[in-house]
């Protein structure tokens, strides 16, 4: 099944249950990836790929993460809580994170391939740790153990 597929069940089950924040969070998914696909038709593609599905996703993760952060600085507790409930929506639909072991695992390998040997390559590291971490790790995370095992803390 299809991520579209899966939302549109997603949203008839919402509206079933009455689940009004599910339906909401689900519809701005559907939103966002109708969007997309009509920026990209210009270009020859009818539908999006994973990873842009995937991209829409994370971003929209990402934001509700900040989101929280934000509205627990500023004592909006009640706020936070509901974006907490969209966030876990969301990750339904994302792929299960990669642990913290996994991650290091994979930028040794990558480390060792470009040949890094301080921080001042954290640049040549990180752009193929992210491409194949995309969705799977949080970008900040990566970065501090990245930047960590360059500079000989890990």
């Amino acid at each position: 099944m299809s991520l579209k597929e899966r939302i549109n069940e997603d949203i008839k089950t919402a509206m079933k249950s009455k689940d009004k924040i599910r339906l909401e969070t689900v519809r701005s998914i559907k939103k966002l990836i109708l969007e997309k696909e009509v920026s990209v038709r210009p270009s020859g593609q009818d539908t999006l790929t994973e990873e842009q599905e995937l991209e829409i996703l994370s971003r929209l993760a990402k934001q509700r993460k900040e989101s929280i952060e934000q509205y627990q600085q500023g004592g909006r507790e009640e706020l936070a809580a509901q974006e907490a409930q969209e966030l876990a929506i969301l990750e339904e639909y994302l792929p299960k994170p990669l642990s913290d072991q996994e991650v290091s695992t994979l930028i040794d390998q990558i480390v060792a391939e470009v040949g890094a040997t301080s921080v001042k390559d954290m640049g040549k590291v990180m752009g193929p740790v992210m491409e194949q971490l995309k969705g799977k790790a949080e970008g900040k995370k990566v970065q501090e153990l990245v930047k960590a095992k360059l500079s000989g803390q890990f």
